[in-house]
């Protein structure tokens, strides 16, 4: 079953996402943790799990990213991913539909398409430790 062709990743745009996203599907956040603290889509079902780690090297791949999917996601489940742009998210998607997940699309634009159409976000507050 060795392919040398990406998966088949189906992209939606922002406004079909916030539709599907206000219907039950899970929004699967891949940006860093620090990205998603500055902002993201408020929406009734999202998680973030980040797709690539900020390290003193720069970017690197989360190489635990699919076992914390799987930790919090079935394979069936009907998730929507999404980064700050489109690009991490494509790649995210590719990897996860690889990985036997049947329902997962790819939200073209992120959360920069989401905010461009003046979607709801939410900004966290700093939050104590309790």
């Amino acid at each position: 079953m060795f392919s040398s062709k990406p998966e088949e990743v189906v992209t939606v745009d922002v406004s079909q996402a916030k539709t599907l996203l206000q219907s039950d599907h899970q929004y699967l956040d891949v940006r860093t943790e620090e990205e998603f603290k500055r902002g993201h889509c408020l929406v009734p079902k999202i998680l973030n799990v980040p797709y690539m780690l900020n390290t003193p090297q720069g970017r690197v791949k989360n190489p635990n990213f699919l076992d914390q999917v799987s930790s919090l996601l079935s394979s069936t489940d009907d998730i929507l991913v999404g980064c700050q742009s489109g690009a991490r998210s494509l790649n995210a998607t590719s990897e996860l539909v690889a990985a036997g997940y049947k329902k997962v699309r790819n939200i073209g634009g992120g959360y920069m398409a989401w905010v461009d159409q003046s979607f709801p976000i939410n900004k966290e507050q700093q939050q104590s430790a309790n």
